[in-house]
């Protein structure tokens, strides 16, 4: 089964931007690495004029677009999570932006201190994320690290869940 290790925290917590800064640094270890979003916002991923679009508008429950570089799939449902993971055996690691309350390991992203009581509302906390020195020492719970230590962060995955 492939690794999956989520990256959650409240809004402008900065977890894409961790994500795409892991995702260059596995990258170059050679390792393909698949992201799954959750956006609770809805979004747009496909635009006005194209043929997937049009099917879209006419009805169609879902559409598909593939070609020999990029694959798309667009349902007018959520998915859930698991299924979304099953799309992506062919992978070294799964990171996911979100899906708070799913039982994978969870990196926690801090803004502030006001935040740690997110901490106590999630299951499988492996490390917390923080920004400054305004947080308790880590002297016991999940592994600690500061925004910038990427590098470490990426290690840490790599030897615990890969």
């Amino acid at each position: 089964m492939v690794p999956v290790v989520q990256i959650v925290g409240y809004k402008n917590s900065g977890k894409t931007t961790l994500i795409t800064r892991l995702v260059k640094i596995f990258n170059g270890m050679n390792l393909r690495v698949a992201v799954i979003k959750h956006d609770l916002h809805g979004f747009e991923a496909d635009r006005e004029g194209t043929d997937s679009f049009r099917f879209r508008e006419a009805g169609a429950a879902a559409a598909a677009i593939t070609s020999p570089w990029r694959t798309a799939v667009f349902e007018e449902q959520e998915t859930p999570l698991a299924k979304l993971i099953e799309h992506f055996t062919e992978y070294e690691l799964i990171l996911v932006e979100g899906f708070k309350h799913e039982t994978y390991p969870k990196m926690v992203l801090l803004r502030s201190a006001e935040d740690e009581p997110l901490i106590q509302e999630l299951q499988q906390v492996i490390a917390i994320v923080q920004k400054g020195a305004d947080f308790p020492a880590n002297e016991s719970g999940p592994r600690r690290f500061q925004r910038d230590e990427v590098e470490h962060m990426a290690e840490y995955i790599r030897q615990n869940w890969m």
